[in-house]
């Protein structure tokens, strides 16, 4: 069996891996919607837009799915105080998110334009909502968030939700949603033609340089941040101990990490090279590549947050002590190996089932294929 100090940055990086697959696969998805009602200028348009997605979209919420179990079984700490915390963030997404499954399944079965109007900006609402709170959450956790332990390890936040849409904040969930839009404009192109994809790429080329800009100020801003560091020992293959460790706060901590280890200057650089690629290869109609470019941005986006932090996963800013790390707020040593197993049986499954649906479904989505399926397409 895996010792315990390993398990735990294994299950690190596999819910970062899940992070990153579901900002991915979900990504495209929620991008495309997010680009729906202004690449499609009319009905048959937007139809084709959203056949792009329809055999794969639900399948893809498995990313989403197993990132939020993950996280549940490997840190159950985190996930009961961000929950707790992120309370109404949480509400918001899932609320945004209801409107996908009903929109992609009610909008074409009443020919009216109102209602498929309506359901046209509620699938844009349920794509462009999730990613842009989803990285408002990220700013603040590396603001620090206002939580506190009492005696029973008994988590409390003392917070609001208008606390979370602080400047920092609102500029990481426009690097978030502009690189969710950046993902799903580059699979938008590669699976349309014509109007459509001209103006998918517009809109792929505008969330490229956002996404470019605003990580780069992200990261300028990070460094006059107060970050935090561990000053204390700490028994890093031990059982978990919340507060038994000292933590300070200083600006420059979340830097610290690119100091000891320089090679991590190659995420960031990863996140402005694939955006920046992706351009450059839209612009010369190389849609496939422009994907791929696209997706090593996310990679490189989120990994930058992951290892600024790392070995931190919650920073408390009301007590820092509290803070949650890496450490101290994982399950116990076999449940990380049950499920480090189950998963190198499982995640090769997941992989090789997605890869084959989409190969099976890869090619053009035209008007006429909608027109010859019009009782089946979306």
């Amino acid at each position: 069996m895996l010792d315990y100090f390993t398990l735990k940055i294994i299950w690190w990086a596999l819910v970062g891996v899940l992070l990153i697959g579901f900002a991915i696969m979900d990504g495209h998805d929620m991008g495309v919607g997010t680009l729906l009602p202004f690449v499609g200028r009319n009905d048959m348009e937007r139809r084709v837009v959203i056949n792009t997605v329809g055999p794969h979209w639900d399948g893809n919420q498995v990313w989403f799915i197993t990132a939020g179990g993950a996280l549940f079984a490997a840190w159950p700490v985190v996930y009961a105080t961000a929950f707790s915390g992120f309370y109404w963030a949480m509400i918001l997404v899932l609320w945004a998110l209801f409107f996908r499954p009903v929109g992609f399944d009610y909008r074409s079965k009443i020919h009216h334009p109102v209602w498929r109007s309506t359901w046209d900006w509620g699938l844009f609402v349920g794509g462009a909502v999730p990613p842009l709170v989803f990285g408002i959450a990220f700013g603040n956790l590396l603001q620090g968030v206002p939580f506190h332990f009492n005696e029973y390890l008994v988590s409390t936040y003392t917070g609001s939700f208008w606390q979370l849409l602080n400047p920092f904040a609102l500029l990481t969930g426009l690097v978030s949603s502009a690189m969710i839009t950046l993902q799903g404009g580059t699979y938008l192109a590669h699976r349309t033609e014509g109007g459509i994809q001209s103006r998918a790429i517009k809109g792929a080329l505008g969330a490229a340089i956002v996404l470019v800009c605003s990580f780069v100020v992200a990261g300028i801003w990070l460094q006059w941040i107060e970050g935090y560091r561990i000053t204390s020992l700490v028994d890093t293959a031990g059982l978990p101990d919340i507060l038994g460790k000292s933590v300070v706060r200083e600006a420059g901590a979340w830097m610290a990490n690119y100091g000891r280890y320089p090679w991590l200057w190659l995420l960031p650089a990863l996140g402005l090279a694939g955006a920046a690629g992706a351009a450059l290869l839209l612009m010369r109609r190389r849609t496939l590549c422009a994907f791929v470019a696209s997706s090593l941005a996310v990679v490189g986006v989120i990994s930058t947050a992951g290892v600024s932090m790392f070995p931190f996963v919650m920073p408390s800013s009301s007590m820092p002590a509290a803070s949650l790390t890496v450490w101290d707020s994982v399950s116990s040593h076999l449940s990380l190996a049950i499920m480090f197993w189950a998963t190198l049986f499982f995640m090769p499954l997941i992989v090789i089932y997605t890869a084959w649906a989409y190969r099976v479904m890869r090619g053009k989505v035209t008007a006429t294929q909608i027109k010859a399926n019009e009782h089946s397409a979306y």
